[in-house]
């Protein structure tokens, strides 16, 4: 880093910088990286370390310019681990130091992308329409004030949320339910957004539903009869306490459609056979591993669109 003439040898001048700090074996270590970056280089933006590090060495005080004595290095990371090699933990495991303003910023960022991948990826259940980015952030915020969960919500205001009508759930089963407290600026906004929409969907401050995939699936016809050898579905507790165990027995045809919600066309042409519908996001990894085990490969699932939804008004 270009440094001033008379600045002194021991110490580095703080300009654009961000600290990173990790702790171990009882000592602090700190790199020198250029502020915005390490998000960039964390979430997969950046790959050149020679774009985030200022300076490619490690520093127990970057402000006083004193680096890491390689006898520390070696007792905290090994005494085999190469220098690059302990940058690249601390780069990836290290707490980033910001001013009050950039972490805010930073906390803006990320809430501003949580909020706009759950909004395209959750619909109203009636309508199928999408909610705006304001009032899937409404929703969240009333979830984050309720420490995570939505029952104290509707304690005789009428603020529209869904309360299961067989009442509310014990304490043990709240427990297991996701909940939701806000953004953080140390987990990546689609990690969160996960997080968001499992909340929204089991506490359902207002009425939603992940909005469906539409998929084709296609299988040789000679195959659509045999007898399914696994089944298409796990079957939950419930099902199997409502008798509905039987779901997971039929034919290979049987069990792709048992994942198909609604189907838009059916066809053979020549010697296969095609579906085309809407699934669960949660069907799809499943759906192609029944496909191409039950055809030996022969059989495919092409995902046509990944979120069907209707833009609202």
């Amino acid at each position: 880093m270009p440094q001033n003439i008379n600045q002194p040898s021991n110490q580095i001048r703080l300009t654009n910088v961000s600290l990173v700090r990790l702790k171990k074996g009882k000592k602090r270590f700190e790199i020198a990286c250029y502020k915005n970056k390490v998000l960039e280089y964390r979430s997969g933006v950046e790959t050149d370390l020679d774009n985030v590090l200022q300076i490619p060495n490690v520093f127990l005080s970057v402000s006083k310019g004193q680096t890491a004595p390689s006898q520390d290095l070696a007792k905290a990371f090994g005494p085999k681990i190469p220098l690059n090699d302990i940058i690249m933990e601390i780069l990836n495991k290290g707490e980033m130091q910001v001013g009050e303003k950039e972490r805010h910023a930073q906390l803006e960022r990320v809430h501003n992308e949580v909020i706009d991948i759950v909004a395209g990826k959750l619909v109203d259940p009636r309508s199928k329409r999408v909610y705006t980015t304001g009032m899937i952030d409404k929703a969240l915020d009333q979830l984050s004030s309720q420490g995570g969960t939505a029952y104290k919500l509707d304690e005789g205001k009428g603020s529209g949320t869904a309360t299961p009508t067989n009442g509310e759930p014990s304490k043990e089963k709240m427990k297991e339910m996701p909940s939701w407290t806000g953004v953080v600026t140390t987990k990546s906004a689609k990690s969160q957004a996960l997080e968001a929409m499992k909340a929204l969907i089991a506490w359902q401050p207002i009425p939603v539903t992940r909005a469906r995939m539409r998929l084709r699936v296609t299988c040789p016809t000679s195959m659509l009869k045999q007898a399914a050898k696994g089944p298409a579905k796990k079957e939950s507790q419930e099902d199997a306490a409502d008798g509905d165990g039987d779901k997971s027995k039929g034919t290979v045809k049987d069990m792709i459609l048992s994942y198909v919600e609604q189907v838009e066309t059916q066809d053979t042409v020549g010697s296969e056979w095609e579906v085309v519908g809407f699934v669960e996001p949660g069907a799809l990894k499943i759906l192609g591993e029944f496909v191409g085990g039950e055809t030996k490969g022969r059989g495919r699932v092409e995902v046509l669109d990944m979120a069907v939804t209707h833009d609202g008004e």
